[in-house]
């Protein structure tokens, strides 16, 4: 007698190009060019544009070390499941809910961010003041009509936004190149002078933080077409595409107010940076272009980070982590719904939370809440490395390749230095003090940590109570 089959996301839905867009606009480029880059100018120095060359370096390394599994782990559970097969299941479980809590942290605090460029932009080009937590409400409803849509419906709308914010950028960038910048083009961007100044470490931090989409590559495995080949194609694209574009924006910035006035213009607008230097070399209608556009590129972002809940609450729902209704799949979307309604249910109550307690959208709710959620998610690629190389020694996944171990390794190291980083620059990503960054910092390690204690002894109950059985 068979049980009940058991429930599939939407088979061949993406192809290499559909992943990629996915990943990307996870990243949202033009929310991380206008809403951080100009603070990385200022930290940095000219040098900023290398940070995102080295973290597209590290990941590529990360992604050579873990992509040799992709064949073994054949699930919706991405990073939970890899870290499962490598250092064991309860690992894997705390990893998983971990994942849970980081995407939501990453997911909710962006609507902080929306609610924010949403508010300015109604009041600059229309002259309506709307209250933030009324856009962001409306934000989370326009979140759960899409996810719940499907994930083939997802990846054409923001294929679409993709292209449109991309585009905008490239174009700046050629601008500033064909008129050749402020004081013609240089390349002292990539000096040794530039890349070794003391706040390059805080550039990094920053860097690193713009690759949050990383993971959905593998997220995305079931919904693939022929996921042994596009899901690796996929990974190096878009690697390469978000660490080669953000380089040359940024570098693009400083060449259009000179390499020796840069900074000093980005310590005095550091919040419309790329809107002056818009309306310089593109005009005023590609900076009015840029407000809306950044509107759909956080949109873009919410979704993906979204979806990417959605994922992890049906692959751990499926592994009976999480109650299994959870996991239920929409009978024609074939997609997640109960978890999107949940995830949606709790980014309201948070944003309602926050506005009750008259906190400051962006301060607050992106910067405090976001700030989880990359720790958590770099700190889950250290446990992925870790786990590559644990499953690639263990000869399960056929000939050990020595090559490959080495790349686990260097990843680890890499991937570990990222870290640390991040949580010592951690006021970079925060703008707070020294009590609350420490809160912040603790939040990803204590939700590992009570998860695999109470997995750890829910596996002892479990084998005692089968071996007290008569």
């Amino acid at each position: 007698m068979t049980g009940p089959a058991r429930p599939e996301l939407k088979r061949d839905a993406l192809g290499t190009g559909g992943i990629v867009f996915l990943v990307v606009s996870a990243a949202a480029p033009l929310t991380v060019m206008v809403g951080v880059a100009p603070l990385a100018i200022l930290l940095g120095g000219i040098g900023a544009p290398v940070g995102y060359l080295a973290a597209g370096a590290v990941l590529s390394v990360f992604a050579a070390a873990f992509l040799p599994m992709t064949r073994h782990v054949t699930d919706a559970g991405a990073f939970y499941s890899y870290i499962s097969r490598g250092l064991g299941r309860a690992t894997g479980v705390a990893a998983g809910v971990s994942a849970l809590v980081a995407y939501n942290a990453l997911q909710i605090g962006v609507f902080g961010l929306f609610a924010t460029q949403a508010q300015a932009t109604l009041r600059d080009l229309l002259g309506w003041d709307v209250p933030w937590p009324l856009i962001a409400a409306v934000a989370v409803l326009a979140v759960l009509g899409l996810g719940y849509r499907g994930i083939d419906v997802g990846a054409h709308v923001l294929g679409v936004l993709l292209i449109a914010e991309t585009g905008l950028l490239v174009a700046l960038a050629v601008a500033v190149v064909v008129r050749g910048g402020a004081d013609g083009l240089g390349a002292g961007s990539f000096t040794p002078e530039a890349v070794s100044t003391p706040g390059m470490a805080g550039v990094l931090a920053i860097s690193f933080a713009a690759f949050m989409g990383f993971e959905s590559t593998v997220l995305y495995r079931e919904e693939a077409r022929d996921p042994e080949r596009s899901i690796p194609r996929a990974t190096y694209l878009a690697v390469a595409f978000m660490a080669v574009l953000y380089a040359f924006i940024v570098w693009a910035v400083v060449q259009a107010f000179g390499e020796s006035a840069a900074v000093a213009v980005a310590g005095e607008h550091t919040a419309d940076l790329f809107f002056l230097a818009t309306d310089r070399y593109l005009g005023p209608w590609a900076t009015t272009l840029m407000r809306i556009l950044i509107i759909t590129s956080v949109y873009a972002t919410q979704l993906a980070f979204h979806n990417a809940v959605n994922r992890y609450v049906y692959a751990l729902s499926r592994d009976r982590i999480l109650p299994r209704p959870l996991g239920r799949l929409h009978p024609r979307h074939r997609s997640p719904y109960v978890a999107g309604l949940l995830q949606c249910a709790l980014a309201l109550a948070v944003v309602l939370a926050f506005a009750a307690a008259g906190a400051d959208p962006y301060r607050h709710l992106l910067l405090w809440v976001n700030t989880p959620g990359v720790i958590g998610v770099l700190g889950l690629q250290v446990l992925v490395a870790a786990s590559a190389g644990a499953f690639l020694a263990s000869g399960r996944a056929g000939r050990r390749s020595p090559a490959v171990l080495a790349t686990a390794a260097l990843a680890t190291a890499l991937l570990t230095t990222a870290l640390v980083l991040v949580v010592a620059h951690v006021d970079v990503l925060t703008a707070a003090g020294a009590t609350t960054n420490t809160v912040l910092v603790c939040v990803m390690p204590a939700v590992f940590l009570s998860s695999l204690g109470l997995t750890v002894l829910g596996n002892r109950r479990r084998s005692k109570a089968v071996t007290d059985r008569p």
